[in-house]
């Protein structure tokens, strides 16, 4: 099983493996450390294995060039510029020093010796600032790659090389492979599942390998997202394209896709030409506590924020950024009188977090915002339970509308009423199963609206979770069996389930 992060972080990947590996199969969960430094430890039967990453490769060939045409008064790449003007600084604060000894000493001769030295080293000091900030610039310019020789170097090689352009628009992509390549091929595995984008083509290239080599290895990808669809995770205007074509290249090379939602599956049919409809695991928390985990103690939410039972609460939990659309939770804190928000977020002072905590400062309101950090993925619901409402308050982009993402099923396992932007599909769930309220997205008088409904009558929208079996689809157990049938069609022989004690998870 592959992944391209520390693993701890991503509640999907933990459970796919520890439930692959109670049902019999051996794995080896293979993922990118954090700190350059390889580890190794259990996750159930599952072996998890951080492998370092060296990303020489992350800068493009031409950052390592000087650009003599473009800007001929920059500095080669690297700490030269740096070092000089810390150089020149060093010059000016040795000559004014030598004044100053001088005209301690009485020695105006020595005063005025120094002068020459000094004119020069502020001629020198003003044309290594104008280096400087030539340098500077190339450098914006080739992160923004905005230019019309970038645009053409780019619609260039997509053109010449098309899905393989990837090379030549983001060559990081070969120290994902670099790292974790040689590892694959040493285990021999009969089956790699590879999850989302970049690490497709991790397997997609093991499993040719391996097939040059006589032995036959299975190939499953497991699509989180729609790649053309989502907001970029780099700011550099080639990333996206480089990915979708990394993707498209090594697509066919899977022998089974599984994906978080039906609307996804059938996108990812449609834009790959695949034979088959993928397969949905539905991003859905655990229900049983592994009897490794049943003695740990659950964080107590409200003990965290430092507030009673009585105060009106609600709670993000997951990954926090602009498009996820947290800042609306801070501005309509005025309007809410009494209530408190927490931030469940994996990094509590990223920029964007501190951006929002400097918000509530300026709103007055800084005393009811508690950034948290994460819970282990089997404590999450039980973590949740204590808070009055859940948010979900993500923006309109492409893959924000077509699924039910992770936070939406922790939120309804913990009994929670959810406030849900209208965003495509959780809008029309939470429509229909009467879980919740609706608002308008990035509309603050609308969330208002919506969490003022759900704090007036609680009781309305928790009663939708005791109607019918609204939640017995909505539990890992259910997606780990789907996950463990496509295993064993693509592999012959599969093992016979282990045995699994476990403890039920109650709210």
């Amino acid at each position: 099983m592959l992944v391209d992060n520390a693993v701890k972080g991503d509640s999907r990947v933990q459970k796919e493996a520890r439930s692959a590996a109670a049902a019999g199969w051996d794995v080896v969960l293979l993922g990118k450390s954090p700190n350059k430094k390889a580890q190794n430890w259990q996750l159930g039967e599952a072996r998890v294995r951080l492998l370092p990453v060296a990303t020489p490769l992350h800068r493009r060939r031409h950052e390592y060039r000087r650009a003599v045409l473009r800007a001929p008064l920059a500095y080669p790449p690297g700490p030269l510029a740096e070092y000089r003007k810390q150089r020149m600084k060093a010059w000016r604060a040795e000559l004014n020093l030598r004044v100053i000894e001088a005209g301690r000493s009485g020695s105006g001769t020595a005063s005025t010796r120094l002068w020459p030295a000094r004119v020069l080293s502020r001629g020198m000091g003003r044309w290594v600032r104008l280096r400087a900030r030539h340098t500077a610039a190339l450098e914006r310019r080739r992160k923004e790659m905005d230019g019309p020789l970038d645009r053409f170097t780019t619609a260039f090689w997509v053109r010449a090389m098309g899905e393989r352009a990837w090379r030549r628009l983001d060559p990081g992509l070969w120290d994902l492979e670099l790292a974790y390549g040689k590892v694959i091929d040493a285990l021999e595995p009969d089956l790699i599942h590879a999850n989302d984008f970049r690490m497709l083509g991790v397997g997609a290239r093991a499993k040719l390998r391996a097939e040059a080599k006589g032995r036959t290895v299975r190939l499953v990808w497991d699509a989180h997202e729609f790649l053309p669809g989502i907001k970029p995770w780099s700011p550099h205007p080639r990333w996206h394209i480089a990915q979708c074509a990394h993707e498209r290249e090594h697509a066919k090379y899977a022998d089974a896709v599984t994906t978080v939602s039906a609307s996804l599956a059938e996108m990812l049919a449609e834009h790959h030409g695949l034979q088959d409809l993928p397969e949905v695991v539905l991003n859905a928390p655990d229900t049983v506590i592994p009897p490794d985990r049943a003695a740990e103690p659950v964080p107590d939410l409200r003990a965290l924020c430092g507030i009673g039972p009585e105060v009106p609460l609600a709670v993000y939990s997951g990954s926090a950024a602009p498009q996820r659309g947290l800042d609306i939770m801070v501005e309509a804190l005025p309007r809410l009188p009494g209530s408190h928000v927490a931030f469940i977020v994996p990094r509590a002072n990223s920029p964007y977090m501190q951006s929002l905590k400097a918000r509530a400062t300026v709103l007055g309101v800084r005393d009811r915002v508690h950034v948290l950090p994460y819970v282990p993925h089997d404590q999450v619901v039980r973590h949740l339970a204590a808070a009055d409402v859940g948010v979900i308050p993500i923006h309109h982009w492409p893959n924000h509308e077509i699924a039910l993402i992770t936070k939406f099923f922790e939120y309804s396992h913990a009994g929670l009423p959810l406030v849900v932007s209208d965003v495509r599909t959780m809008g029309a769930t939470v429509t229909a199963t009467g879980q919740g309220e609706v608002f308008t997205a990035e509309d603050v008088e609308d969330y208002v609206r919506a969490v003022t409904a759900v704090l007036a009558d609680p009781g309305r929208y928790r009663d939708a979770y005791t109607r019918g079996d609204l939640l017995g689809e909505w539990t890992w157990e259910a997606q780990a069996a789907v996950l463990d049938r496509v295993y064993s069609r693509l592999v012959e022989g599969p093992p016979a389930p282990a045995a699994r004690r476990m403890t039920r998870v109650a709210p």
